[in-house]
């Protein structure tokens, strides 16, 4: 009896078996086509060509004229972004890298991961390596103003696009948040704190800075002092103090630690920080000191951690400016693209950016947590909601204590 003949079992994948003949079409016409002619050679329905076509120019295979007409474009390789990243120790940086992970395996960019380890050295020969492997765009986060136009130099020699977050360097495209304007919204909440808990009183206004990273960055702290000015007007020059905390946590719990040992007496202070880790350093220091009734702190990037902090009861932690870092990983991958292609991009980028309150904060932080770009951080569990402070009264300022500040 003759044996039984197997049929043999095909794994193929229909949609993608339709996607390579329009491709195949295309590549073999080698001249523009509408989506008529595509669907007749094929017999796809039309359906299926717009949405196959529609794909193939995202991801670059495909070009589409002002006729409405379809091209094969060669692509010898994919394409490879550099990203120097500020540091993995940094919560914003890594929640920025991995929004920047997902934008660029979504568009099938191969993306070159350095981490600058917040060292200007190490940023620096971490661009000579993405000139070294050629890469085709640069995207640099580092903090150093100091370096930037040595890393832009570097990087205009070799003659590959250059963007620039958050820092500005020579000749890059600048992405990164208005600070300024974030700064206004930060000093906002403090004069708002004050005047519903502390009935509008202010001893000091601390301003926790990070030098390094030049003026446009510390124009934060410049929008933070105009904010309260605006809503506390009358307050002493002498009130407001800026503070290098370096953006880092140890370096600004240590400022902020010998900052309130050198006034115990004062009962109303506001800080502003540049970042969120410097804010949780400032909030550490006052809670171990217990000033958390005597302190109001307002943080910049609404990370995780910052987020869990704000839903701590009496916490002095009132407030963080977000910058959106979901959206930076689509922007940096657009301007990338748009750069190759030689297309007008402009100079200067903003990226939006929102307040967040104790009362947004457990909805903020399960935005956070659902997002496909969420870099977990090292916190384990959500904290009870934070009640509101009683309000106090002010004990008159100090003028040998504000010239010991200065």
């Amino acid at each position: 009896m003759p044996g039984k003949t197997k049929a043999r079992r095909l794994y193929l994948i229909p949609v993608l078996t339709k996607a390579l003949d329009i491709l195949e079409l295309l590549q073999t016409e080698n001249q523009p086509m509408v989506l008529e002619s595509i669907h007749k050679r094929t017999r796809i329905s039309k359906t299926t060509v717009y949405r196959i076509l529609k794909t193939l120019v995202h991801r670059g295979y495909v070009g589409q004229g002002a006729d409405r007409q379809y091209r094969h474009i060669a692509r010898p390789r994919k394409l490879r972004f550099g990203f120097g990243g500020q540091s993995a120790e940094m919560p914003f940086s890594e929640a920025m890298t991995a929004s920047l992970r997902q934008a660029a395996a979504a568009v099938g960019v191969d993306l070159v991961v350095l981490d600058n380890h917040y060292d200007p050295q190490v940023a620096i020969e971490n661009a000579e390596t993405f000139i070294r492997e050629r890469v085709d765009v640069i995207i640099e986060f580092q903090v150093d103003e100091h370096i930037a136009p040595i890393i832009a130099d570097k990087i205009a020699e070799a003659g590959i696009p250059l963007i620039a977050v958050d820092i500005p360097h020579p000749r890059a495209t600048f992405i990164g948040v208005d600070n300024y304007r974030a700064g206004l919204e930060a000093g906002g909440l403090l004069a708002d704190y004050s005047l519903n808990y502390w009935e509008g009183k202010m001893d000091w206004m601390v301003g926790l800075d990070i030098e390094e990273a030049g003026q446009l960055v510390q124009s934060r702290i410049t929008g933070a002092f105009q904010g309260v000015k605006a809503r506390l007007p009358n307050l002493p020059v002498e009130s407001f103090v800026r503070i290098d905390g370096r953006g880092m946590r140890d370096k600004s719990y240590k400022v902020i630690l010998d900052f309130l040992n050198r006034h115990p007496k004062d009962k109303h202070i506001l800080v502003a920080a540049a970042n969120d880790t410097s804010a949780m350093g400032a909030i550490a220091a006052v809670r171990e000191l217990g000033r958390e009734k005597h302190v109001a702190v307002v943080g910049q990037d609404c990370v995780e951690e910052m987020l869990r902090e704000m839903q701590r009861s009496n916490s002095p932690a009132i407030g963080s400016i977000s910058h959106e870092v979901q959206l930076y990983g689509p922007r940096l991958i657009d301007l990338g693209l748009s750069l190759l292609r030689s297309e007008t991009v402009p100079p200067y980028n903003y990226v939006e950016h929102r307040a967040v309150t104790p009362d947004l904060a457990s909805r903020a932080l399960e935005a956070l947590l659902l997002s496909p770009s969420h870099f977990s951080s090292s916190a384990s569990s959500e904290a009870p909601p934070r009640a509101a402070p009683p309000k106090k009264r002010a004990s008159g300022k100090k003028s040998t204590q504000r010239a010991l500040a200065r």
